[in-house]
Order: structure tokens, then C-alpha cells, then sequence
């Protein structure tokens, strides 16, 4: 049996607020138009795009500390070079 992964959940009271207005029935969904979706669909297509090999030149000493740093957020340094470009190139 799955737990429910939201049960220890806790809302501030600006999503307590969202959240009764959508169980109240206060707030209707709206529908998208054709473009919207085409749009939508694109940036979806977009995102998930198979991942690319890049090389990159490093000094070994911003390597090691890259290194460090994933191994104290227990993840691959790898994806921690990814997770950090991914978030600059969001802004």
C-alpha cells in the first residue's frame, strides 16, 4: 500500500486560502485556447528534451570543491553541475 505523501503536509495561509477557494468551488478552471496548448505542449516538448553530453574545462581545485559539495548534498557532482546551470540559466 502507498503512503500518502502529503500527510504530514502543512500549508501557509496563502495556500490554506488557494486551497478553500478550490474546494468551495470558488475558483473555476479555465479553459485554454488552442494556441495556449500549442505553447504549452512546445515548452513541455522543450524541457524534456533528451539530456546532451557537454565537456567543460575546470581547475582542479573548483572541481574538488564541486565534488565536495556533492557528496555533502549526497548527490553525483555531475548532476550538481547540471542542477546548477539548469537554476542560472533560469533566472
Amino acid at each position: 500500500m502507498k503512503q500518502n505523501p502529503f500527510k504530514d503536509l502543512v500549508l501557509d495561509p496563502e495556500e490554506l486560502e488557494i486551497n478553500d477557494a478550490i474546494e468551495s468551488g470558488k475558483v473555476k478552471a479555465v479553459p485554454l485556447s488552442a494556441r495556449e496548448k500549442r505553447r504549452l505542449k512546445q515548452i513541455a516538448e522543450y524541457t524534456l528534451n533528451k539530456t546532451r553530453n557537454i565537456n567543460i574545462r575546470l581547475s582542479e581545485r573548483t572541481l574538488l570543491r564541486l565534488k565536495a559539495k556533492a557528496i555533502e548534498e549526497g548527490i553525483p557532482y555531475q548532476t550538481l553541475a547540471g542542477s546548477i546551470i539548469h537554476k542560472y540559466t533560469s533566472i
